[in-house]
């Protein structure tokens, strides 16, 4: 049993993908999922995850869908080991980003998951203040096309990521001021997975404020209780517990010239 990940344009219509599913079955292959990409002006890009029995029949069945009106193939890949699912992927990689306990583990964790979820030729994620990239995987352009393509990115079309080329996709860490960036020949980034990448940079961004925020402010010693002074009535007020003004009775003898009131009244 071979698995194949088919990228393909279609109509976006009622039927369309039943017709494409149906010419995959006349091969025996199996539909065991579906992911779309993107859809505007009347077609649809979707990726198909599909069983063969045989390696043999991929010509065939792409010959198969390719008759399909309206519909072309735009790329295949084979797949080892079990079908892929994109989004349990992107729940694990959400689930080990915010397992990280320290920024440079999560930067790592960042590039690496990001270049495996996408299938990326390379991942780095750069603070465009800064030299070199702050962490990356895979073979990088030069050094300094990145980080003049994060400029001019960032600077058109009020930074959106969709100003983009085709096979680069960006997204910001807005608050750690940092810039996660990846590539990759001959498969373009569509819609949901420039859309994807945004969602996987907020998530390290916010993971990346609670690691260096988490000591919280400096801890202050506590604070002094101040307690009120003790006082005992007098015929004459009152007055602080062991001082007696001139002529006035002890506090002893205060309490019996109240009869038997509290010794002391606390303020």
């Amino acid at each position: 049993m071979a698995t194949y990940v088919v990228r393909v344009w279609l109509p976006d219509r009622p039927g369309a993908l039943g017709a494409v599913a149906s010419r995959i079955g006349a091969v025996r292959g199996d539909l065991v999922g579906v992911d779309i990409l993107e859809r505007g002006a009347g077609k649809a890009i979707d990726e198909l995850v599909v069983e063969l029995p045989d390696e043999a029949l991929l010509p065939l069945m792409v010959n198969e869908v390719n008759e399909v009106d309206g519909v072309d193939v735009e790329d295949i890949r084979q797949v080892p080991g079990a079908p892929v699912d994109p989004r349990l992927d992107a729940l694990e990689t959400a689930a080990y980003l915010v397992e990280r306990q320290k920024p440079a583990d999560l930067l790592s964790a960042l590039v690496s998951h990001a270049a495996r979820d996408f299938e990326a030729d390379w991942a780095a994620v750069i603070d465009p203040s800064a030299p070199h990239p702050l962490n990356s995987v895979g073979s990088m352009p030069p050094e300094a096309w990145v980080f003049a393509f994060v400029k001019g990115a960032k600077a058109s079309v009020g930074g959106k990521a969709a100003a983009s080329p085709a096979d680069v996709a960006w997204a910001d860490l807005a608050v750690a001021s940092l810039v996660v960036v990846l590539g990759r020949d001959g498969r373009p980034f569509r819609t949901r997975e420039r859309r994807q990448l945004s969602a996987l940079a907020r998530i390290a961004d916010n993971r990346w404020v609670e690691i260096v925020t988490r000591a919280g402010p400096p801890t202050l010693p506590p604070t002094p209780v101040l307690h009120s002074a003790v006082v005992a009535p007098t015929a004459a007020g009152v007055v602080p517990s062991g001082a007696s003004p001139a002529g006035a009775p002890a506090a002893g003898a205060a309490q019996a010239q109240v009869g038997g009131a509290p010794p002391a009244v606390l303020l």
